[in-house]
């Protein structure tokens, strides 16, 4: 992905490919570090992503050879002080720890830096593939502050407690293959190539049924949410709603006639 005469305040490109929804950060001179206008750009972006029917599926990247640097600190200090949000409420949250949240799985490609509010980014996301130069670090501690965007939930569901408070507390650097261990990334890849992975899984979970892989992606989240007690609850209404879709019938038929299924999503 190339782009041009990129503001010195950086910004967020938005693509579409398809039925994919690309969300690019660009603002390489930088480091790909979030300006206050590029953080209200990303929830802008994830909102017309949400809103969009014809978008199954979203892939998260960074133009240039690193993720991000995480925030441009003197310009969100003053609003933590205050305890002010940075984007309006009724816009979707990238980092899904408010309402609204998306119902639609994201795919992200990291490369290079990726710290504090980029791994808090990632992880928000569904399935992340990292480039094999990769440099992770949660470094809040070093600054006088905590993490805000989710690290401090997520580290500890993915990683464990040791593990979470391992990187947390210290705010030490780990590279690719620790992310994997930990459960942060998925796959890792060759540098450059990131993102065209990241394209190809975007590209087969957009070929299944959208209604069955936003049923699924609210399940799982139910389930963090509210335990195994709570899923169930649910998840046998969603199951009859879904055995009574149109795209349900077409992959019965798709079976039985032994040809690739033509979801449309209803």
């Amino acid at each position: 992905m190339k782009t041009q005469n990129t503001p010195a305040e950086g910004r967020i490109t938005t693509e579409r490919d398809a039925d994919l929804f690309l969300i690019g950060i660009d603002r390489p001179k930088k480091l790909n570090g979030f300006s206050l206008s590029m953080y209200r750009q990303l929830a802008d972006a994830f909102t017309e992503m949400e809103q969009d029917d014809s978008v199954r599926v979203g892939v998260l990247f960074a133009h240039g050879a690193n993720f991000t640097a995480g925030l441009q600190l003197d310009q969100f200090a003053p609003l933590m002080a205050r305890g002010e949000s940075v984007v309006p409420p009724d816009t979707v949250d990238p980092f899904s720890l408010r309402t609204p949240m998306r119902t639609k799985p994201v795919v992200c490609a990291v490369q290079g830096i990726c710290f504090t509010l980029g791994i808090e980014l990632m992880l928000a996301q569904d399935i992340v593939i990292a480039a094999d130069d990769c440099r992770f670090a949660q470094i809040e501690v070093k600054r006088g502050i905590m993490p805000t965007g989710g690290a401090t939930l997520r580290f500890v569901e993915r990683a464990g407690w040791g593990n979470a408070q391992r990187y947390l507390l210290t705010g030490d650097e780990f590279g690719s293959t620790e992310a994997l261990r930990l459960g942060f990334v998925q796959e890792i890849v060759s540098t450059g190539n990131q993102f065209e992975r990241a394209m190809v899984i975007a590209r087969t979970i957009a070929e299944q049924a959208p209604l069955a892989v936003r049923a699924s992606l609210a399940s799982s989240r139910r389930y963090l949410e509210k335990g195994p007690l709570g899923m169930r609850a649910e998840m046998e209404v969603m199951q009859r709603e879904l055995a009574a879709s149109a795209d349900a019938a077409e992959g019965l038929r798709s079976f039985v006639e032994r040809r690739k299924a033509r979801f449309t999503g209803f």
